[in-house]
């Protein structure tokens, strides 16, 4: 299974492409983060996350998008650019056919981390562990969209051995 993980973010969106053998071994097969301006207009902003987004999807061909769910923001300001982003990430999903899954932030840090409260830099350096990375990587928004995909990988996993077992 090929999956995008996509960390939805006002200044940095980040991606990332991974997947999954037969023998449950992850393969990192891309990753950054989409630098938007805020000197730029919000639409221009929007439309740079959703051209390479779609780029990245005729790029790679993953079979799912998978994004955070939404989080309660103390800036409603910040909550509705959020929001906005979010909004984008799943048309360009949609546009390409494609589900869209999304996870809470606990989810993803439990799935990668073990812990639900875990620390960026404690997502990052397992992030690199589990697929195997020379280095941590450099941007934390690909790190936690890298880590978006791993949580829907080890959660297809979990149900998919459940299915077997129910049988």
């Amino acid at each position: 299974m090929r999956v995008l993980g996509v960390d939805c973010g006002g200044e940095y969106t980040g991606y990332g492409v991974i997947e999954q053998d037969d023998q449950g071994a992850l393969r990192h097969l891309c990753s950054g983060a989409i630098r938007l301006l805020p000197r730029e207009a919000l639409e221009v902003r929007l439309m740079k996350i959703c051209q390479r987004l779609t780029e990245v999807i005729s790029g790679y061909a993953p079979e799912v998008v998978t994004i955070e769910d939404v989080f309660y923001a103390v800036n409603v300001k910040s909550a509705l650019k959020l929001g906005q982003v979010r909004g984008v990430a799943m048309l360009a999903a949609a546009a390409a056919g494609l589900e869209v899954c999304e996870y809470a932030p606990l989810a993803i840090k439990s799935a990668v981390v073990g812990y639900g409260r875990a620390e960026k830099s404690q997502v990052q350096q397992m992030v690199a562990a589990l697929l195997r990375l020379p280095e941590v990587p450099k941007s934390p928004d690909a790190a936690d969209a890298l880590a978006i995909a791993i949580c829907h990988l080890h959660t297809a996993s979990t149900l998919a051995r459940q299915a077997v077992s129910d049988l």
